[in-house]
């Protein structure tokens, strides 16, 4: 229901601020092409080197409609809203774009051999023809993603990275199968029932088996030959009011440089985008003119943490796969299959798993009490069951609506935003990995088969995305589980949505790199002073063992203050030796073979220096920073192999490139403008782009109590793949909590798991289209998203509209593929697939929405809204998103008017997620909180999987000082008592209890001044009440069942994020007590509604 006087918030995102660099997708001026091969990409020898960028401006529209939420500002629609981030229009049919190849290079496949059949990577053209892009074809970043326990099927790892194109397979001349096949369990989970080891060939059968149809056929019926790609027009409207800008591409200074001849001649490939694959169909078609595409200019602002290696060790409460025994029904499909419509899909869907209680209208402002006692589960997707149970897990793959709009304007209706949010590379118990000669792919679109692909028969099956049909490669043939030929849809890449492949040497650039660590240190007056070099240094010498790797990992260390210290540890020196480099305008690596030496060779020389370094510059009195200067050099230390920088920062760099200045006011109130979002020079930004284009990752760790400009700092991390960890007002002494925090975190970014080198693309059903990444990556070439570093603490999210009507499908996919280099030096492909329904009517669109899926993405969203535009435009937008969602629910589903304000049930809970977003620090306004903080929160919205986002936003609160063994859970003999989940309000809080918030990165424990004597001595350890500590943070382990109980609590809830919560004790005189409190949502502050008069200002609105 449109609402007069706001601007919508659909194409269009306020004022553009342009900038040099964009996080957005490459995009210039098409260039045609003639003969195109995948072989042909454009050459990038040349290091670093990225095209500028020219930014257009969008006019914002306005409509009518006020929101006065604290203050009368025109307010912004956020229901189809396609804001910032890294957006890109769709490329029209007859168009594409070429790619920014800015890595090394080396070892590239040799070109396709069937031209015919070659699907032509987006970043390969020289001038001639322009091919259709596939209308299957998704830019998207990856996605947040919520664990839940509600699809007991889905035990799937998150797929997260496409792989590069192979050459094709043939069915015809080769009998032979392949000489070894290894399916094994993923690093750390319970071996696989179907481990085997095939060596050799098997004789094939002379009665191959016959096909049954087993599950229902999923997409349109075969006709006769392939779909063909129907051209679409382009897209006219850039998505959101961030700079849009155009870059040039290296075709524009060397035309037809798009292959290197080998040695012998032939063509080799030097592109990831081409490796990976593209979604093009393989014929050319007519050249059309060249078209700009627009893209927006914040890519997120993201920070995932950096994986330091590829572990065979999951943590607790990794996610758990059924063994492949147990979940492979069969699959083949029915030749021909029978049309099957949307009109069809209930009377096909039988098993039915979503009921009707998504619709059931709820009295927001009489139900109050909504909140679910125990934790929140993703809705399940309303497919058959056999599908269903093959379905990726919603903790990996999430997607906001489980019932896919079949038309744009269905979802325009709807007024909910369309997207997925990714958790790609989450720690897995156990994940299904196959090694095998073929990688089977569609010629097309260059899907992975997976579940969700039709067998017409035994040698031909149809691709789920753009419905091409491909043939079965003969080795394919043989299913190396069950040892039997003639079963392709038995084989576990068509029984697993989520499964890992061991890539062939078609999906390497270069030999894979070795693991390389490289750690910054600030050790400058006032980084003595937090003391953090002797935390830092004592974790690293603890886990230097356990650091991810192999024989060939590398280590190096580099300390500044207003002078840059490189050190020697080259073998045969009976200490390390250190070299000083005093000018820092021009900045130079000396000694460059022995900076960064093999972990094991020069273990004693490395052991020694982390022993001594933290007494080496106790007196100094130098309190300048050169961070800038320090990065620069690190990146020519690091730009011939790639890897991981690690950066600990702890004040405002002052001298050399980079400095900054203070711009945060002290003591000034947050108002809703003028707030510093956006960095004051771009020096950061650039050198990410550097660091992302030979493969180096930054992760920077703040300790500082000071202003730091975390805004421009934050950029280094961004845009490399990397990660940002703040510690506000880091102190050895002052501080101990934050001490055991940076212990416990720094250990767990040491030791897990790590993919470099990796890139990653989202592919989605023809008619689907993504246009928007939300996280720290750089997009390498339109849908090809560069992650030097991937680790497995670290989510992403895509915005998606419907571009062609969905009328003849009855389900649509969306497949996510993550190429990258183990810790070991293997390559690898993890792949994670998707299927949800469409539907055609609006209720069963609101009966399918993923409430939490939703909120996280809105949230990311206005993170990028508050940058581009201001924070009262996002929040207001965040309002709007609630208002415009209830108005078109009571205007076009509710058949009987009723007095109140009406919700779906699936949408219960929307307005209370809304509120509890504008008031965390990354949105709340008149409150004191600093500019470093709220940055870092919204860094962490960016960056963090969605059910680590949702603690955060909206913390769960419990009493604990009554924990009985009653329901309790068992894990590894241990009894883990459970407590409902409370309300968010003071109401719910008792003097005579205790109660433990859980906010995600930090928990309170609320002692009430008359809890019960039991309590506090055998929990507490303590007397009495006043013999509580004002600054307790520690429960102390005693010899009693309450403790006992709640230290297991307390525990299990830890063990569940890859983060360290501090616990804070607080009682009624605590200084913590305000944060508490600012914590219960549903209560007024002086800054903001309470939840009973944020529902009626929604109910007036809605209502107008």
């Amino acid at each position: 229901m449109a609402h007069s006087g706001r601007p919508a918030y659909g194409n269009q995102n306020g004022a553009e601020q342009p900038q040099p660099y964009s996080n957005g997708p490459v995009q210039s001026s098409l260039m045609n092409s003639s003969h195109m091969t995948d072989g042909q990409a454009y050459n990038s020898w040349v290091p670093g080197v990225y095209s500028q960028q020219t930014s257009t401006k969008n006019p914002l529209h306005t409509s009518s409609g006020l929101y006065n939420y604290g203050g009368s500002q025109p307010v912004s629609s956020f229901s189809n809203y396609q804001g910032p981030g890294q957006t890109l229009n769709r490329p029209p049919t007859g168009s594409s774009l070429a790619t920014i190849q800015p890595g090394p290079v080396a070892h590239m496949p040799p070109p396709l051999q069937n031209s015919a059949a070659v699907s032509a990577s987006p970043g390969s053209y020289s001038s001639g023809v322009n091919f259709p892009a596939h209308s299957n074809w998704q830019y998207g970043q990856t996605p947040l993603n919520q664990p839940t326990t509600g699809s007991p099927a889905n035990h799937f790892a998150h797929p997260a990275a496409t792989a590069a194109t192979q050459p094709l397979l043939s069915s015809s001349g080769n009998t032979n199968l392949p000489t070894s096949y290894h399916y094994v369990s993923s690093p750390g989970g319970p071996p696989v029932q179907n481990s085997y080891t095939k060596p050799g060939s098997v004789p094939l059968p002379l009665n191959p088996p016959t096909y049954s149809p087993v599950r229902p056929p999923l997409g349109p019926p075969p006709i006769g030959n392939p779909v063909s790609t129907q051209p679409s027009a382009p897209s006219t409207a850039p998505l959101g009011s961030i700079a849009s800008q155009t870059v040039q591409n290296s075709a524009t200074r060397q035309e037809g440089d798009a292959t290197s001849t080998a040695i012998d001649g032939s063509l080799v490939q030097n592109n990831y985008d081409t490796i990976e694959g593209g979604g093009f169909p393989a014929t050319a078609n007519t050249p059309s003119a060249p078209q700009n595409l627009k893209t927006n200019r914040h890519v997120g602002s993201s920070y995932p943490s950096l994986p330091p290696g590829y572990q065979n060790a999951s943590p607790p409460g990794a996610l758990r796969m059924p063994s492949p025994g147990m979940q492979y029904p069969c699959g083949p499909q029915q030749f021909p299959q029978p049309a099957m419509g949307t009109n069809n899909l209930a009377a096909s869907m039988s098993g039915l798993s979503l009921q009707p209680e998504g619709l059931r209208p709820i009295n927001l402002l009489q139900d109050r009490n909504i909140l679910p006692t125990t934790p929140l589960q993703a809705p399940i997707p309303n497919l058959h069951e056999d599908i269903q149970k093959l379905n990726c897990n919603p903790e990996l793959f999430r997607c906001t609506l489980t019932n896919i709009p079949q038309t744009q304007a269905l979802l325009n209706k709807a007024k909910l935003p369309l997207g997925l949010l990714l958790h790609p590379f989450k720690d897995l118990s156990q994940l299904p990995v196959v090694t095998s000669s073929t990688i089977v792919r569609c010629r097309s679109c260059r899907t992975y088969i997976n579940p969700f692909v039709s067998f017409l028969d035994q040698r031909r099956w149809k691709c789920n995305l753009c419905y091409r049909v491909n043939d079965v490669p003969e080795e394919f043939m043989y299913n190396p589980v069950t040892r039997v030929y003639g079963e392709p849809h038995k084989r576990p890449e068509v029984q697993n949505a989520t499964i890992e492949f061991m890539a062939p040497s078609e999906y390497m650039l270069r030999p894979p790199q070795p693991p390389v660590y490289l750690f910054v240190f600030d050790v400058s007056h006032n980084a003595i002073e937090t003391g953090y070099l002797n935390t830092v240094c004592k974790t690293l010498l603890d886990n230097l063992e356990l650091l991810p790797g192999n024989t060939r990992t590398k280590i190096g260390f580099i300390t500044f203050d207003s002078t840059i210290h490189f050190y020697s540890l080259q073998e045969g020196l009976s200490q390390p030796q250190m070299l000083i480099v005093s000018d820092i305008e021009d900045v130079f690596i000396p000694m460059p073979e022995n900076l960064l030496v093999n972990l094991n060779e020069s273990k004693e020389l490395i052991q020694d220096l982390l022993r001594t370094l933290p007494q080496m510059f106790t007196n100094s009195l130098e309190t300048q920073s050169a961070l800038g200067p320090a990065l620069q050099a690190a990146f020519k230390l690091m730009s011939p192999t790639g890897g991981r920088i690690s950066v600990f920062q702890t004040q405002l760099p002052s001298v050399g490139a980079g400095a900054l200045k203070p711009r945060e006011e002290p003591n000034q109130k947050a108002s809703a403008k003028d707030i510093h979002l956006t960095p004051s020079t771009d020096f950061y930004k650039k050198l990410a782009l550097d660091c992302s284009g030979q493969q180096v990752a930054v992760d920077l760790f703040l300790l500082s109590g000071q202003y730091s400009d975390l805004a421009s700092l934050g950029c280094i991390s961004r845009y490399s793949a990397g990660s940002v960890y703040y510690y506000q007002s880091y102190h050895h002494q002052q501080n101990p909590p934050l001490v055991e925090k940076l212990q416990k975190e720094l250990k767990r970014y040491l030791t897990r798991k790590i993919g470099f080198e990796a890139v990653m693309r989202i592919r989605c059903t023809k008619g689907l289209s993504i246009h928007t990444f939300h996280g720290n990556f750089f997009v390498r070439s339109t849908d090809l998203l560069s992650l030097p570093n991937v680790n497995p603490d670290a989510g992403y999210a895509v915005q998606m509209s419907v571009e062609e009507s969905l009328t003849d499908m009855q389900v649509v996919c969306f497949q996510s593929a993550l190429l990258y280099t183990s810790s070991k030096g293997e390559r690898r492909i993890r792949v994670h697939t998707l299927c949800l329904p469409v539907v055609n009517q609006l209720s069963d669109v609101y009966m399918g929405a993923d409430v939490q899926a939703i909120t996280g993405l809105l949230a990311n969203m206005a993170v990028d809204r508050s940058v581009s535009a201001s924070l009262s435009d996002a929040r207001d937008a965040l309002v709007n998103a609630v208002i415009d969602s209830l108005s078109a629910y009571r205007s076009s589903v509710l058949t009987i008017q009723q007095p109140g304000l009406m919700a779906p049930c699936s949408l219960r809970l929307f307005p209370l997620y809304i509120l509890a977003l504008l008031k965390q620090k990354a949105f709340q306004t008149g409150t004191n909180a600093r500019l470093d903080d709220r940055i870092f929160t919204m860094c962490q919205v960016k960056n963090q999987p969605l059910v680590y986002l949702m603690l955060m936003m909206h913390p769960t609160l419990y009493r604990i000082d009554n924990l009985t063994d009653e329901g309790a859970l068992n894990i590894n003999d241990r009894t883990i008592p459970q407590a409902p989940i409370l309300q968010l309000s003071v109401e719910k809080i008792s003097r005579d209890g205790a109660y433990l918030m859980d906010a995600g990165s930090v928990m309170y424990l609320w002692i009430g001044k008359n809890c019960g004597q039991n309590f506090i001595s055998h929990v507490l350890g303590v007397p009495n009440y006043a013999s509580i500590p004002h600054n307790m943070a520690h429960l102390p382990e005693l010899d009693t069942t309450e403790s006992s109980r709640v230290l297991a609590f307390i525990s299990w809830l830890r063990e569940q994020r890859p983060f360290f919560p501090t616990l804070y004790i607080i009682r009624e005189e605590s200084p913590w007590k305000p944060i508490f409190l600012q914590n219960m949502i549903e209560d007024r502050t002086e800054s903001a509604l309470s939840y009973y008069e944020f529902l009626l200002h929604i109910q007036q609105q809605v209502n107008k």
